[in-house]
């Protein structure tokens, strides 16, 4: 007779999603909040938005606009409207601040953090949920915004723990290559196509090399599997015209903005954007921000195709072990830009806007390349049973040391083998155990044993330091709260 009982679920995670455990929850939440202090010290207001929204609100950035639910993961409710989950965090703000214009402040100044999805195929490293950490201006035209933005940026890095020297935040601006193209021969709407293959030309030039997009500004280029790639068809001497804006850095912001002004010859808009870089470098000089923290670098152009104006990018400058054992620096971990224009598909007027988005999961792999979040993983303080007849006075103990705002637990599982309870502390990184048996609780003291210095001493603890402290102490229990701040560290 065959089997009819109902199948049994399958415990793996969806293809592309993960989960997060104690520590890792612990550790961005602590970076979270420290991002969070910075941003609101400059007078941003946090804004939560729904995880769903409207696939017509979500609109230019879906990837496929006739397929709704390619790129995002998207549902048609009972009224027949799309509905999908967030993409990002700036199409929900555009939304809100369409939404909420009369009730808002102008401009509006706004962080938010939060899971978005992409219904996009996972690899290693890349998932479908992940973290980002926004802060916008809403409603400024003025460069000051974004130079705001800027410093912002800096000092939520060095807050979190990336040092000066270990960072740097590079200043770009969508307008002076628009006025390089001009210059180049590329303006009007009948080189819309060029224009587009010069934007992801030179959006590939850290992947490809200056060889790499110089072929994709001429006829193309085939790559090592001998795919072709169509390239613009610029001359060699346009070309060069526009290879010279992605290597247009000087050692001074004022030698680059000088190169820059030669670029876009009598380009007004050119002319425009370095004016703006000229203005942005001076606000934030003015501020103590110098080159050790920001600098313009024309080399910065990943999401020029979709920024209106400044554009900015903060990369870390220390150098880390790839999966290969080979050194690489560590690479960017934000970006953003002005981006007039988004707010005006609701409300068809122009409303000017910019802000930066932080890669949360990459922010906190830097933090722990650096070792700047291990102590956040410390679990806490295990109160072992040793007689099931005695479960109040443990509680009793648990409560004192939570009182005193120590992170403690007791002993929940079958007490009976004592080992088990070690290993149940080990497992979660428990730094201490407290154990009374029955001849502690008639002597009146507390056994405290240093698990964090035990497993040292185990491995390479000198004499000296076991002298210091010891792994394993006996104490008056009245004693037991100080004395587990003293194991501490407190």
């Amino acid at each position: 007779m065959a089997d009819k009982s109902p199948r049994r679920p399958r415990a793996a995670t969806p293809k592309g999603f993960r989960d997060y455990f104690g520590a890792e929850v612990t550790e961005r939440k602590a970076m979270l909040d420290r991002i969070a202090a910075v941003y609101h010290r400059y007078g941003f207001d946090p804004l939560e938005t729904s995880a769903v929204e409207t696939v017509e609100a979500l609109g230019k950035f879906l990837p496929d606009v006739d397929r709704p639910n390619e790129g995002v993961f998207a549902w048609q409710d009972e009224d027949a409207d799309w509905l999908a989950l967030r993409y990002d965090l700036t199409a929900p703000l555009a939304r809100v601040a369409a939404q909420y214009r009369n009730d808002l402040p102008s401009p509006y100044r706004r962080y938010a953090m939060g899971a978005v999805w992409r219904n996009e195929k996972p690899g290693p490293g890349r998932f479908r949920q992940f973290y980002q950490c926004d802060a916008d201006t809403v409603g400024s035209a003025s460069v000051a915004a974004d130079a705001e933005i800027c410093a912002m940026l800096a000092d939520a890095l060095e807050e979190v723990g990336i040092p000066r020297g270990d960072y740097v935040v590079k200043v770009n601006n969508r307008k002076v290559l628009n006025g390089v193209m001009e210059v180049a021969g590329l303006a009007g709407e009948d080189k819309d196509a060029e224009r587009g293959i010069v934007l992801r030309a030179i959006d590939k030039i850290d992947r490809l090399g200056a060889d790499g997009v110089r072929a994709l500004l001429g006829e193309g280029r085939k790559d090592e599997s001998g795919d072709f790639t169509k390239g613009a068809g610029l001359s060699s001497e346009q070309a060069e015209v526009v290879m010279g804006f992605t290597t247009a850095r000087r050692d001074t912001g004022a030698a680059t903005v000088a190169r820059l002004r030669e670029l876009v010859g009598g380009s007004v808009i050119g002319a425009e954007g370095v004016d703006e870089l000229e203005a942005i470098a001076s606000l934030l000089e003015a501020q103590g921000y110098g080159p050790d923290r920001i600098v313009l670098d024309p080399g910065v152009v990943r999401g020029l195709g979709y920024y209106t104006g400044p554009v900015y990018e903060a990369e870390l400058t220390f150098e880390i072990l790839d999966e290969k054992g080979r050194k690489r620096q560590f690479g960017s971990v934000a970006g953003g830009g002005r981006y007039d224009g988004l707010v005006k598909r609701f409300t068809g007027q122009d409303v000017p806007a910019t802000g930066v988005s932080i890669g949360v999961d990459r922010l906190l792999a830097a933090l722990r390349a650096k070792g700047r979040v291990a102590g956040l993983s410390e679990g806490p303080v295990v109160v072992t049973v040793m007689d099931r007849e005695r479960m109040a006075d443990y509680m009793g103990m648990v409560g004192e040391l939570r009182q005193a705002g120590i992170r403690a637990e007791v002993y929940l599982g079958n007490p009976k083998n004592f080992g088990n309870q070690l290993k149940y502390a080990d497992k979660r990184a428990s730094p201490v155990a407290v154990i009374q048996g029955g001849n502690e609780a008639e002597a009146g003291t507390v056994i405290l044993k240093d698990l964090i210095l035990g497993a040292k001493i185990a491995e390479s603890a000198t004499l000296e330091e076991w002298k210091d402290r010891p792994a394993q102490v006996e104490v008056p229990r009245a004693d037991l709260v100080a004395a587990v701040r003293k194991m501490l560290g407190q």
